[in-house]
């Protein structure tokens, strides 16, 4: 049998991975103390096994999936968890954080006495047939790379030690991520000015390929926005406070909360955006 893999605070993404590992014969523990009951009905939907808080320590490997912002907090309730375990499971960091969050991270984990492992995932929550995301670890953890391949999940290790995952997620999502809120900031923008259906056009003619990009992306970003601001703000911080260009992630990090109170509140810039690919 296949040694259990844990996973809390189930989110999108990580129930889905977890319902992927499940329905290829992982066992995946999971603990839903203090978890919403949003939380509580992924956990259950992905067929994930709920235990004990302690109980997690029985896992191989700890996967942590959760909001940038949350991975530091993670990362030390796991350090209090490990008193007097043994040998704890092997805490995989694969969330959004900066390469120098990541080695922060590390030496919480290693002061517990873990091994940790750098991570990153790149892509979509798993669905149905289709291949999902692909997780990018650090290259002494080709042990689980193998594992998941093997379970239904695609993974790479990923030569330069602890930091690179995180740098290649840093610079993947402030492109991905980056162009379509710059495409939201610019049809909201064009819109102000009765604009918007001559930018959709002019896209459409010169730059149809990132028109049906944004297409997608713009009305997708608005749930999301509010859990994006704190990643905006690691890749500002692994471009440097010192270059300018970090600015760039700053301000998007505000333009993604104004977007997340619009939605929560008027819902003027969310109609916008909704509205874009029918422009």
């Amino acid at each position: 049998m296949t040694d259990p893999l844990a996973l809390v605070a189930p989110g999108a993404m990580g129930a889905a991975l977890g319902a992927r590992l499940v329905a290829h014969g992982v066992p995946v523990l999971t603990a839903l103390e203090g978890r919403s009951a949003s939380s509580r009905a992924r956990a259950e939907a992905a067929g994930l096994r709920v235990v004990a808080t302690g109980e997690l320590m029985q896992a191989r490997w700890f996967l942590s999936v959760v909001p940038p912002a949350q991975a530091m907090a993670l990362a030390r309730e796991f350090a209090g968890w490990c008193q007097g375990v043994v040998r704890p499971p092997v805490f995989v960091d694969l969330n959004a954080i900066n390469p120098d969050t990541a080695v922060q991270v590390q030496a919480v984990i290693e002061a517990a006495g873990a091994r940790f492992v750098d991570g990153c995932i790149l892509g979509f929550p798993p669905k149905g047939d289709a291949p999902g995301p692909t997780i990018y670890l650090s290259d002494d953890a080709a042990e689980l790379a193998t594992l998941l391949q093997a379970h239904g999940l695609q993974a790479r290790t990923l030569r330069g030690g602890v930091g690179a995952a995180s740098a290649l997620k840093m610079a993947y999502a402030g492109i991905n991520k980056g162009v379509a809120l710059l495409g939201a900031a610019m049809a909201l923008a064009a819109q102000r000015h009765d604009a918007g259906d001559a930018l959709r056009a002019a896209l459409g003619q010169t730059h149809p390929a990132l028109l049906a990009q944004l297409d997608h992306a713009l009305p997708d970003l608005l749930p999301k926005a509010r859990r994006w601001a704190p990643e905006m703000e690691e890749i500002a911080a692994f471009m440097g406070p010192e270059r300018p260009e970090a600015g760039i992630y700053t301000a998007l990090a505000a333009h993604c909360r104004a977007l997340a109170d619009d939605l929560d509140g008027a819902g003027k810039a969310a109609a916008v955006l909704r509205a874009f690919p029918a422009i």
